[in-house]
């Protein structure tokens, strides 16, 4: 019997977590794609069994990770899940980070797989933070020729307009919203609508527009999947790209709970507040 998606990415968390890496790009299809949207400093794209058999063996025994508190949710395309889960992981020194995965499984293979991860954790754990830096010092993301024109069917992609239209969008909230941004490592929870007032009036005016959004309805009525980038120039005049996935629930109109997963590492650089960000990183990996 062919494996569902869920067995699938159930067999690669496995895999992982035992380190039986060379044996994973059996989960792949010939000719798969494996893409790292938020891989620093621009992303990754891998094609082809071979080539993901290379990539799990270059990771040899450098990192050890287990996942923990999965969420799988189903879409409303039986070929495709999305996974959200944490890595209990060791580098050089112990971390946790968050993770999804958007999988597209056909024929019991992974056909497409696009995976984001909490790459500043990560390199904080393994020493990595000085290599980040020099990544980013001298990299410009090319802005798209032209961005994609966006007509809101959610609430989540109405808020997307209002940010960067220079409105505040907290109105597209629920009264006792509750907003996360996973990747980021000191940023509170913004709990009710007047948090997240607060934080949309800090952003207006950063010329940054959606861009390649994707919508992914699943079989909970009430849970929408955001694949998108902003893109744009910043206040201080640099090119920006950034890539999001964003998990929301949304009720009666409303968000009202949203597990932002954005590409914080992408707006420090552009915006000069690398050290910042990697300050904060450091106080989260254990001693």
């Amino acid at each position: 019997m062919t494996a569902s998606p869920r067995e699938v990415f159930e067999r690669l968390s496995q895999g992982i977590a035992e380190g039986r890496l060379t044996e994973l790009a059996d989960l792949y299809a010939e000719d798969t794609v494996v893409e790292h949207p938020q891989r620093p400093p621009a992303g990754s794209r891998i094609v082809g069994r071979k080539a993901v058999a290379d990539h799990f063996a270059a990771m040899g025994g450098k990192v050890t990770m287990r996942a923990r508190d999965v969420v799988i949710h189903e879409t409303t395309d039986p070929e495709v899940i999305v996974a959200e889960y944490t890595y209990d992981g060791m580098s050089r020194r112990p971390f946790t980070s968050a993770n999804v995965q958007l999988l597209r499984v056909r024929d019991g293979l992974i056909v497409h797989s696009r995976d984001y991860h909490d790459y500043l954790r990560m390199a904080a754990a393994g020493g990595g933070l000085d290599g980040l830096a020099k990544a980013y010092a001298d990299f410009a993301p090319e802005l798209p020729a032209e961005v994609t024109p966006l007509e809101p069917r959610t609430a989540i992609e109405r808020v997307m307009l209002g940010v960067t239209s220079g409105a505040n969008p907290a109105d597209e909230y629920a009264e006792n919203a509750y907003v996360m941004h996973p990747f980021h490592p000191s940023a509170p929870p913004l709990r009710g609508r007047e948090d997240l007032r607060a934080h949309f009036a800090e952003g207006r005016g950063t010329g940054l527009r959606p861009h390649n959004v994707v919508s992914y309805a699943t079989t909970d009525p009430e849970v929408v999947i955001t694949e998108f980038a902003y893109v744009g120039i910043t206040r201080a005049g640099r090119p920006l790209v950034t890539q999001n996935i964003f998990i929301s629930r949304i009720r009666d109109g409303l968000i009202t709970e949203s597990r932002d997963y954005g590409d914080h590492l992408a707006v420090a650089a552009a915006t000069g507040t690398l050290p910042d960000l990697f300050a904060a990183a450091r106080a989260t990996v254990a001693a």
